[in-house]
């Protein structure tokens, strides 16, 4: 059987729970969200492997790497990605990545930027299905009334995160 190596990572906005595979990062979660256990799956599942409590290079960057993004130092990771999810859920990780540090977006900007305008709770969904947090920015969408929607990290990591951003996109 694969394996995924993974590794728990304690940061100032809570527990991470990171995730590598073929030398590509594939989970950077919150490790207490509510849909721990389905993405997991979805993970394991999609890869043919089982999960592997082991550290690697890989890891060991990403940790680097999310320290300068929460420092306010780094506005672009350069880890290798391997999403696993369905083709839908891809398009719209794809699309997160198009949101410029900083910004914002709404789901709605979201679901026509992947030329879907009628696909918005499908958006959020796939939003919500995100297993690469920070790196995949899907905290930078925001409903279209202004309020900051959910997040799996929670509202207030959410509204943290953006606020760190916006102080430090004049760098």
């Amino acid at each position: 059987m694969k394996q995924i190596s993974i590794q728990y990572y304690k940061t100032q906005i809570g527990e991470i729970v990171l995730g590598s595979f073929d030398q590509q990062l594939c989970l950077l979660d919150f490790r207490y969200r509510r849909m721990r256990t389905t993405v997991d799956n979805r993970i394991k599942k999609g890869l043919s492997a089982q999960f592997i409590e082991e550290d690697n290079a890989l890891l060991q960057m990403t940790r680097v790497q999310i320290d300068e993004y929460l420092r306010g130092d780094r506005k672009r990771f350069s880890i290798p990605l391997l999403t696993v999810g369905t083709d839908f859920q891809k398009e719209v990780w794809k699309a997160l990545l198009e949101i410029p540090y900083g910004s914002t977006s709404t789901y709605l900007q979201q679901a026509k930027s992947i030329n879907n305008a009628k696909a918005v709770r499908a958006v959020a969904s796939a939003n919500g299905a995100n297993s690469i947090a920070l790196i995949i920015p899907c905290h930078r969408v925001i409903e279209t009334n202004g309020k900051l929607g959910g997040y799996a990290g929670g509202v207030p990591v959410k509204q943290r995160l953006l606020k760190l951003e916006k102080e430090n996109c004049g760098l």
